[in-house]
């Protein structure tokens, strides 16, 4: 079937798209031909990344700190003044805290709901004008949430914040896609397993540690920038148009581990 996979000309927001995740699947879209906007909190480092990216395909930057109503709301305003119909949302920012249980401090669960679950509902509610301009019976409009792994199973790392929040992600994604489902826009969640990213580093740089969670995936190895492209292309893209209340996890095949 040609044009299955096909996400050209669609436009797309990425956030958190300069680094890690987000930049997998903002390359992903960039190098498939979609038009692409990318957002995080430094504006030196969105310009950086892109320009890489306009290398290879259409992207442009639009700094946002997430972090607050008021920074969802502008993002969105200057969105909707470049894009009035937008395809694509995958809201990726997010913030991860480690420390042990009775050291875990009330700040973390603050600033870890505020990012990674207020501002997945603040920006989706934002942009429902430009989401519903592109929505159509046949080509439904995406939203994209990038929970984990560690919203479904019980982490290896003393992660409390950061599992209880993406744990909402996952039930506020199928909420949206209940409630938008007759709007044609579809909801879905892809739950990441070990990627390359800054969350990860401090343990994928260290190369006993590496090895120890090679192990632990079934596939035995960490994901590929392109397995995570691929996942969030498939989701925005005709092959994944009836699909929607969903959370696929991305892990190499951890979550079979119960």
């Amino acid at each position: 079937m040609p044009g299955l996979f096909s996400v050209e000309d669609k436009a797309v927001l990425v956030t958190g798209g300069t680094r890690g995740i987000g930049l997998m699947i903002a390359r992903g879209f960039v190098e498939a031909g979609a038009q692409v906007i990318i957002s995080s909190r430094k504006a030196d480092v969105c310009a950086e990344v892109a320009e890489q990216l306009s290398e290879v395909g259409r992207c442009v930057a639009i700094p946002a700190d997430l972090s607050s109503a008021a920074g969802a709301a502008r993002l969105a305003e200057q969105v909707l003044a470049r894009v009035p119909a937008l395809d694509v949302l995958v809201n990726n920012a997010g913030a991860t805290w480690g420390a042990p249980l009775e050291a875990y401090p009330e700040s973390a669960f603050d600033k870890l709901w505020a990012v990674n679950v207020k501002a997945v509902f603040q920006l989706t509610t934002a942009l429902l004008p430009a989401l519903r301009a592109s929505a159509s019976a046949d080509d439904p409009a995406r939203v994209i949430n990038i929970g984990s792994i560690d919203g479904i199973r019980v982490p290896w790392m003393e992660v409390y914040a950061y599992s209880a929040t993406k744990a909402a992600v996952h039930m506020l994604t199928r909420s949206l896609a209940h409630q938008l489902s007759p709007e044609h826009i579809t909801v879905n969640a892809i739950a990441p397993g070990p990627f390359e990213s800054k969350m990860m580093a401090f343990a994928l740089d260290d190369p006993a540690t590496r090895a120890t969670i090679e192990h632990q995936v079934p596939l035995g190895r960490i994901g590929r920038p392109d397995d995570m492209a691929g996942a969030a292309i498939y989701l925005a893209s005709r092959a994944g148009a009836y699909l929607t209340g969903a959370v696929i996890p991305v892990d190499g095949g951890i979550t079979t581990h119960g």
